[in-house]
């Protein structure tokens, strides 16, 4: 489906499940790259797709369907970051590294080339204002522009943090010596 077909060619039932089966499983690693979690990504999957359905005809149409979930998803994690119930459950996650757990599903380990496994996880331990950067750059292919309408920051800033947090990933990357 085109991103900017007009919705009045559809229902909002058939427009709804059309972005569901185009974007789900994007919106979901979108969250988890926020969220590190997920079930919490599935989760806020769900509402942003339920925001979506009941904000349709509010859809100006000023950018593309998948920038729209995408801006709606990017706050919603934004939203669960400020959170008790987020900050409790980080807690919790550092408490289990220090012990030295490591919970990394074999499955994922198996599926996943070493290298872009590597990679990935390192790009998770940025901080956000890098990580969310580089993954909407480098991993879902977003041109400037689109970050800059999806996060609302200046272009410098984000050509900045692009900058920065591939410095700060090729630090660690060395550090582990891989």
């Amino acid at each position: 489906m085109n991103n900017l077909i007009p919705e009045k060619e559809f229902s909002n039932e058939e427009l709804i499940t059309s972005l569901i089966e185009s974007y789900w499983v994007s919106v979901k690693k979108l969250a988890f790259t926020y969220v590190k979690d997920w079930v919490l990504a599935e989760d806020i999957t769900q509402e942003v797709f339920i925001k979506c359905y009941k904000k349709l005809d509010q859809f100006r149409g000023e950018s593309s369907y998948k920038t729209w979930l995408y801006r709606v998803t990017v706050n919603r994690c934004k939203d669960e970051y400020k959170s008790k119930w987020f900050k409790t459950l980080w807690i919790f996650e550092d408490i289990k590294d220090k012990v030295g757990e490591n919970i990394v599903s074999a499955e994922i380990s198996y599926l996943k080339n070493y290298e872009e496994t590597v990679i990935s996880e390192l790009v998770l331990t940025l901080p956000v204002k890098y990580r969310e950067v580089i993954i909407l750059y480098y991993y879902e292919e977003f041109s400037l522009e689109e970050i800059q309408n999806l996060l609302g920051l200046n272009i410098n800033t984000i050509k900045t943090r692009l900058r920065r947090g591939k410095m700060k990933l090729k630090k660690v990357y060395e550090r582990n010596g891989d």
